[in-house]
């Protein structure tokens, strides 16, 4: 796996061992990247990676200009290789690692952007998007996702097995028009 374009195109990322988690393939991090780089939320974002396994999504945000990366892992072998890869790109001082559940680490956390690529039988959606405070969330899913009250789906596409969902925050009169959403 590698970072797929900015300042670090082309370095090689390390997956965890085992089959624990499932990391995001290239072809879905570019496409995912490229749809954030037209509504223009990643650079200089604050973004928080959930269920970061490897970190190759968080990495692919830093690379293309991400001011700060939040990674949230529970997995101890995936906690070691993300280190690992953040230690050895140079991006420690543009990363921080939280240690914990995804779920509920999600309510401490504040972020221009969310990036969430739990396992596929994941089933806490809204339980997770009430918790957020983002105006942005991608979503990797095993399925079509809804949007809950207060969100509203911008743009779904599905990559074979894989579902991404953009969500945008709703705002009290109608749905986010920008301004509330960094860049």
């Amino acid at each position: 796996m590698r970072v797929v374009a900015g300042e670090l195109r082309g370095w090689r990322i390390e997956a965890p061992p085992g089959t624990d988690t499932r990391p995001t393939t290239d072809k879905v991090r570019e496409a995912v990247f490229n749809a954030l780089g037209s509504l223009d939320v990643v650079r200089d974002a604050v973004v928080l990676d959930l269920f970061a396994g490897s970190g190759a999504m968080g990495i692919e945000a830093l690379s293309r200009g991400a001011a700060e990366v939040v990674f949230v892992e529970r997995d101890r072998s995936a906690l070691r290789t993300l280190r690992d890869n953040l230690r050895a790109l140079g991006l420690d001082d543009r990363a921080r690692v939280v240690q914990g559940d995804a779920l509920s680490r999600a309510r401490d956390l504040s972020a221009d952007l969310v990036l969430a690529d739990p396992p596929y039988d994941f089933d806490a959606w809204t339980d997770l998007m009430v918790r957020l405070d983002a105006p942005v969330l991608v979503a990797e899913a095993g399925g079509e996702l809804e949007a809950p009250d207060g969100w509203a789906v911008i743009r779904a596409k599905r990559y074979g097995r894989t579902w991404v969902t953009f969500f945008e925050r709703i705002v009290a009169d109608g749905i986010n028009d920008g301004a509330d959403t960094p860049h």
